[in-house]
């Protein structure tokens, strides 16, 4: 019994990949997702509401009120004394034609409080559109 201890031709190093099964296995993950997807997306046809996401621009006809976090109630930039003062002043915005829009302008660290006589008082004066003033995401 003789044994062979050298190097033959056909005992050569094969440096490429075999992608055979990496075909074969793409190709059945194709035909699983081509079986699959209709299946998970047929459902009810429903007409589902439109979004819409309008960046309000503050026209100079709205009027702006602030409350800062020690409850200071400011109109446009000027500070107001108290929310009988603020009454006052919006029942002149209130008479006019067509109505402004108030926009509140609270700190988030301030009292609900001071943010709850601001809309008290708007809404005494009469004005029907008021909005609140947030930070955007």
């Amino acid at each position: 019994m003789a044994m062979n201890v050298g190097g033959d031709a056909d005992d050569e190093i094969i440096g490429t990949i075999n992608t055979t099964p990496l075909v074969d296995v793409m190709l059945v993950l194709l035909i699983i997702f081509l079986i699959t997807i209709p299946v998970v997306t047929t459902s009810v046809k429903v007409d589902l509401p439109k979004e819409q996401n309008l960046i309000r621009e503050t026209k100079p006809e709205n009027v702006i009120i602030s409350v800062d976090s020690a409850g200071k109630i400011f109109l446009y930039d000027t500070p107001i004394k108290n929310s009988n003062d603020l009454l006052d002043r919006m029942k002149t915005f209130a008479v006019k034609t067509p109505q402004p829009e108030v926009q509140i302008r609270g700190d988030a660290r301030s009292d609900f409080e001071a943010v709850g006589r601001v809309m008290y008082a708007v809404q005494r004066s009469g004005i029907t559109k008021v909005g609140f003033i947030t930070e955007p995401n």
